[in-house]
């Protein structure tokens, strides 16, 4: 074989193993069925607050009258003069109340409320109406400390990530795992626990229709996993190490050929 012969062939399997090792961009394009060349406007009607769950971790923050009093409920997130006897590890620790199993947390002097299904707004009201007992004219904010979703599968960076305010989309989420590889198909599914059951919800990225989903706001502790092709998920490394084994004998054969 020539020195040309084998320079053409040598390009040609290249090409061939690199298009091989591709994903079609054709798979690769979000929201294809929504117009690019035009604003659009359309009324948000899928949003919905969190309501908490059993599990969930409480921040609260209680103001009144009598600051004295109020200071005991607040003993989860504040501390003296801004410190502690407690040790590092347990100040860096998120502190809170407790959800139980039955929907409750529980109060100094009040004892147990019952918070499960409510919004934090909600929540809020409940435990004013019930500190009005204790400590004049109560103003409660209440946080859920332990608000995280999880990303996982074919995308560039899978972790778990805490959500610092109460609001995150499907999307942004995504975003935060630095979006999905090439690989990675439109469909994903989402995991959900809420109210004792188990969902499992397939999405589709390719269509505008995710924007108005019910789904597309996610809760406290869900769970998205992108799913990849079939190329991929097939692939566990070993056309990686075949194509370079077969570079490295060509260029092998190259140098042979030359002398």
């Amino acid at each position: 074989m020539s020195l040309k012969n084998f320079t053409n062939l040598f390009l040609i399997a290249l090409v061939f193993l690199g298009m091989s090792s591709c994903t079609s961009y054709k798979n690769v394009p979000y929201f294809k069925d929504l117009p690019l060349d035009s604003i659009k406007t359309e009324t948000i009607g899928n949003f919905t607050p969190l309501t908490i769950q059993p599990g969930d971790l409480l921040g609260l923050h209680v103001n009144s009258l009598n600051p004295d009093a109020s200071y005991m409920f607040n003993y989860n997130l504040e501390r003296p003069n801004g410190t502690s006897n407690l040790d590092k590890a347990e100040e860096s620790a998120v502190i809170g109340y407790l959800v139980d199993q039955q929907g409750d947390i529980h109060l100094p002097l009040v004892g147990a409320v019952h918070l499960q299904g409510q919004s934090t707004l909600e929540a809020s009201k409940t435990l004013e109406a019930k500190l009005v007992e204790v400590v004049k004219q109560p103003k409660v904010n209440v946080r859920i400390q332990n608000f995280k979703v999880s990303v996982l599968g074919d995308v560039k960076a899978p972790g778990t990530f805490n959500i610092v305010n109460e609001r995150i989309t499907v999307t942004e989420a995504l975003s935060r795992a630095g979006d999905l590889n090439v690989t990675g198909i439109r469909n994903i599914l989402l995991v959900r626990e809420i109210d004792g059951k188990r969902e499992y919800v397939p999405l589709d990225l390719k269509s505008k229709k995710i924007f108005t989903s019910p789904y597309y706001y996610l809760k406290n502790n869900d769970v998205i996993y992108v799913t990849p092709n079939r190329a991929r998920s097939e692939n566990d490394g070993s056309s990686f190490q075949r194509v370079s084994l077969l570079v490295s004998l060509l260029s092998v054969v190259a140098i042979i050929l030359t002398r």
